[in-house]
Order: C-alpha cells, then structure tokens, then sequence
C-alpha cells in the first residue's frame, strides 16, 4: 500500500499496543515503524532493474525480518524513551513491521511474507491506493490522537479505525468473488477456452474489476463494473513470445519473466523490444491499449542484456482519473 496508508495503519496498531502506556509518542513511533519496510527502494539506484524488483518487498517485508529488527529497534528506543520497557516498544515495533506486509499481501505486486522461501502472497483485492480504505481509518486516528493517552474514547476511536478498515478488506474479498463470477459466466457464456484467469480491482476503487485471462495464443483483458447493464468485452493481446529468439535464455531476461508469474507480452517497435507486464494493466481503461503501466525494454550490449523500465508519463495520470471515473459508471 501507499506510504500514507502504512503510517495510518502503523500509529494506530502502535495505539493498540502501548497508547494507554505512552499517548501520542506511540503512534509516533507506530507511523515510523510503518515505514520502514519500504525502505527497501533505497538499493534501487545502486542495482540493476531486475534485482530491483526481485528485492522489493522481499527481506524487509518478511516474518524474519520482523522477529529479528524489531527488539533492535525496541532496543534504540529504550535508550532514551524511558516511560516503557525495552520489550515494549519492541512489541510495538513487531506489530508495525509485520502488519505492514500483511496489507501488502492484499495488493497485485503482493510480498514475501515467508522470504527467504520463493513464495509471494497477492491477494489482489486492493489497489495500491484505496481512499475508501485510508481515509475512514486516517480521520479515526486523528480524532484518537486528539484525546489523552487516558481518556476511553482514545481507545474506542482507535477502535473503530481498524475494525472499519479492516471490515472493508473483507468487503473487497466478497466483491473480487462476485466480480470473477462476472467474468467467468461471461467467458462460458461467448465459448472462450481458457487457461487461466487473474482479476484484481482497477486504480483506486473496488467498484470496477479487471481480468487477465491466458489462453493458447494471446492474453484477453476485460473491465466489469458492478454498474455495468452490458455484456462483458474482452480484448485480445497477442503473447508473441517467440519475439524473444535467443533473449529467452538470457539470465535477466527469464528472471524478469519469473517476476510476472508468465503474465507477459512482448511487443515490437522501431526495433525495440519490450516485455509487458499485463498484472499491473494498462495507462489507459481502455482494455484494448497497449500501453501498459508495466513496460520493459530489453536492449542487447555486446554479451548483455540491459532491461530498463520505460518511463511512465505524468500526463497520463489525470486522464486515467478521468476515464476511470467514466468507467466506473457503468457501460
């Protein structure tokens, strides 16, 4: 999830543990610990894309991680907040550091939650941005912190702040059910053969779904909204794997791959290759573009390959908003 989001999340788990002890210092400390499994992006300037990849919300976001920092830092705190024990604040910051990855299981990218093992949970039933989700908890913490660490309603706004949110994880699990029904009666219903199918909610709503579904040859795309009265449209994005010749072996390349689970596709232009990554869909609600947010170009130097993320435009964010809000009407 968002930075935002974590620090909500992190104050008011760090309430929970230790607000009655130590007040607003707490959700200081919680909003702090929040944050700093994300600072995995800090190695991305000094390693190459994939490695980037590979390690975003790997060791930090991990069980072990927890365990194993989270009396360090506890440790630190203690040196010099000494209204609560060394194990205290280490609770509080074990409770911050792991139910950071746990919401992030919920979105696409998902974490490795069990890392070192080779397993990454992804729920996919959150965007990596939901106000429906920050906002309610965000306006409960404040109204929590506004009160005296003794005062009841600190705890019971605290209180209600997750529950809401966490009650609104639980909707966005009914709804990802309700929508993949959408979308596999509508494959049976136009005798689409299929492999596979993946869906997840569209940028910063839960009332429009995406699919991704594999079939022989191409990948299909569609959109449902839960306000739609017409049939579902699925759009057809050819893989071309075989674009990739003699890349498909290369180290980078197949670890690249590795990183989509096979959601890829390959695209040509003026003689550049670039490998898409369909699980993060396009920079566009129209399921046809293929503009993907996702995009890889793969460029071969001598005995190497160099794989760059291709730039995302600016501009495409208030156009996406636009169109999305369109979308989410219903078609």
């Amino acid at each position: 999830m968002d930075s935002v989001t974590q620090i909500v999340l992190g104050a008011a788990v760090a309430q929970a543990v230790l607000g009655e002890k130590v007040g607003n210092k707490a959700m200081l400390y919680g909003a702090i610990s929040g944050t700093i499994p994300d600072l995995d992006v800090l190695v991305k300037p000094f390693v190459d894309t994939v490695t980037a990849l590979e390690w975003h919300r790997g060791f930090t976001h991990s069980i072990l991680f927890s365990i194993l920092f989270a009396p360090v830092f506890g440790w630190l705190v203690s040196r010099w907040e000494k209204n609560a024990s060394w194990k205290q604040w280490s609770w509080l910051f074990f409770f911050g550091f792991i139910t950071h990855p746990l919401l992030d299981a919920h979105t696409t990218w998902g974490t490795q939650l069990f890392w070192p093992f080779d397993l990454r949970l992804a729920y996919k039933n959150i965007f990596v941005i939901d106000p429906l989700y920050t906002l309610p908890f965000l306006v409960f913490v404040i109204l929590a912190m506004r009160r005296k660490r003794t005062d009841p309603k600190r705890k019971r706004y605290n209180t209600i702040g997750l529950l809401v949110s966490t009650t609104y994880l639980g909707i966005t699990l009914i709804l990802k059910g309700v929508t993949y029904l959408e979308f596999t009666n509508a494959l049976a219903e136009q005798h689409i053969d299929y492999i596979e199918i993946e869906t997840k909610p569209a940028p910063l709503n839960t009332i429009l779904w995406t699919a991704n579904i594999e079939t022989e040859e191409a990948f299909l795309i569609a959109n449902y909204s839960l306000l739609d009265s017409k049939p579902i449209h699925f759009s057809k994005h050819p893989k071309n794997h075989e674009l990739l010749g003699n890349l498909a072996t290369n180290d980078k390349v197949q670890r690249l791959i590795k990183l989509t689970n096979g959601w890829f596709t390959i695209t040509q232009k003026e003689g550049v290759l670039s490998l898409n990554d369909l699980r993060f869909g396009q920079l566009s609600i129209n399921t046809s573009s293929k503009d993907y947010v996702f995009s890889f170009s793969l460029e071969e130097v001598e005995d190497d390959v160099i794989i760059t993320e291709n730039r995302k435009r600016p501009e495409d964010g208030g156009r996406i908003v636009k169109e999305l809000w369109e979308r989410i009407k219903g078609n």
